[in-house]
């Protein structure tokens, strides 16, 4: 009996590799600049989501290298450099400043 497992997303380069190696037929296509981009961004929300789940500190750095990827693919992508990356993270910074005091809202009243 034959099986087919579908995917429909976003995959590392050698994944295809990987899956023939396993004795599987996978079926992939090259996406356009516009999907590509698209795929990035929702590949990064898969991510976090399992970061979110993730149980361990290895679980955890394995999805943040995951995440780092996609940021890094993404930006390339869009034409920006890590300095220019690290510039608006310091204005952002300067007006809103980091998260080292752990704060967490809970609400707000008027």
């Amino acid at each position: 009996m034959r099986k087919i497992v579908k995917y429909n997303k976003l995959i590392r380069d050698r994944i295809p590799e990987i899956i023939k190696k396993a004795g599987w037929k996978p079926t992939v296509r090259k996406l356009k600049k516009a999907e590509f981009l698209k795929a990035l961004k929702k590949k990064v929300l898969e991510e976090a989501r399992e970061l979110i789940r993730a149980k361990d500190k290895k679980g955890v750095i394995n999805e943040i290298v995951d995440i780092q990827e996609l940021i890094d693919t993404l930006t390339s992508e869009i034409g920006l450099s890590k300095p220019q990356i690290k510039k608006f993270q310091a204005v952002k910074r300067k007006k809103r400043v980091g998260f080292k005091k752990r704060l967490f809202l809970i609400k707000e009243e008027k």
